[in-house]
């Protein structure tokens, strides 16, 4: 059955014309009809009377008319930066629009790429009618005011926005290495056993290091050995080629675990307050909706995979 539209609303907001804000818009850049005729291609004739009957609409003057040329009024300057971020916003929507009708584009943190990638690939793979642009970063956050994404993946604490953000999982640490890069004792592995070992490092402050050996009861680094990163990405494909041993995050290494391409050998993993959220705006398309559901549902399995691991083989401490 078809339904009905009611678009009263719409009238009811009595706006004018949007070639009329338009011209508004330009003929207070410039102050000068003039100038603003050529800008707009139109005669000065049409411009002049383009802006007397929007004064006449709206009830009031926009310009006070004088010898040396025009100014605005007082509800002119008022009401021209609104109109303005108006007319930006549109012009971005359209050319947003015109060069990626179907392309969800979405931002995220370079070291999430390992998680997010190969589960937008199958997202795709399942449906061929939506295309899904990656965007890596090394900033943690986005502003959808000035960036042109549909939605972003974030890292770090909560955001303020919980209506329009979805919790996807926490950064849990540990450290991560090749199956044979750490002599397996019959009791397991030790953390004596990281002193002559090169520590990767995937922040240039080795914070992440610092706080899995401080809640491991050590004080320091156990190895003069380091190489530092820009990126986690960068640390655990280090360690995956046999070069250290990186500290990485659980959720974020899961297929590298489930493969047996790295082991975590320490039963140690340290929950450091930070986690990964995605964020996108009010009213989502249908097409984000679905991505959205879809990566909430990858990370409801990523949490419940983890919360097994941690059961079974691995304890879990929160930092301070």
């Amino acid at each position: 059955m078809a339904t009905s539209v009611d678009f009263s609303y719409l009238t009811a907001l009595n706006l004018p014309s949007l070639n009329l804000l338009k011209t508004f818009s330009v003929v207070a850049k410039t102050l000068n009809l003039t100038h603003a005729a050529a800008l707009l291609h139109i005669t000065q004739g049409a411009v002049s009377r383009q802006m007397t009957g929007l004064e006449t609409a709206l009830g009031y003057a926009l310009f006070l008319r004088q010898a040396r040329g025009l100014t605005l009024t007082p509800r002119g300057a008022q009401l021209l930066p609104a109109v303005q971020q108006a007319l930006e916003l549109m012009g971005e929507a359209l050319k947003r629009v015109e060069s990626h009708p179907d392309t969800l584009r979405i931002k995220c943190p370079t070291c999430s790429m390992r998680w997010l990638l190969p589960r937008v690939i199958q997202l795709q793979n399942d449906r061929p009618d939506m295309q899904i642009e990656l965007t890596a970063s090394i900033a943690h956050g986005v502003d959808f005011s000035t960036e042109q994404f549909d939605a972003a993946v974030v890292f770090g604490r909560a955001p303020d926005s919980p209506r329009r953000a979805q919790h996807l999982f926490d950064e849990v640490l540990t450290p991560v290495c090749t199956p044979d890069f750490l002599p397996r004792h019959h009791e397991g592995f030790d953390v004596a056993d990281l002193a002559d070992k090169t520590l990767l490092h995937p922040t240039r402050d080795r914070r992440d290091w610092l706080l899995w050996l401080r809640e491991a009861g050590v004080k320091g680094l156990p190895s003069a050995k380091s190489q530092h990163f820009d990126t986690l990405d960068l640390a655990i494909n280090s360690a995956l080629q046999g070069y250290g041993v990186a500290i990485g995050d659980l959720t974020l290494i899961e297929d590298d675990l489930q493969a047996g391409r790295v082991i975590a050998p320490f039963p140690l993993c340290v929950a450091s307050g930070a986690s990964y959220t995605l964020l996108y705006p009010e009213n989502p398309t249908p097409a984000l909706k679905v991505a959205i559901d879809y990566l909430n549902d990858q990370a409801r399995i990523s949490r419940e995979k983890l919360s097994a691991l941690l059961s079974s083989s691995h304890r879990l401490v929160n930092s301070n």
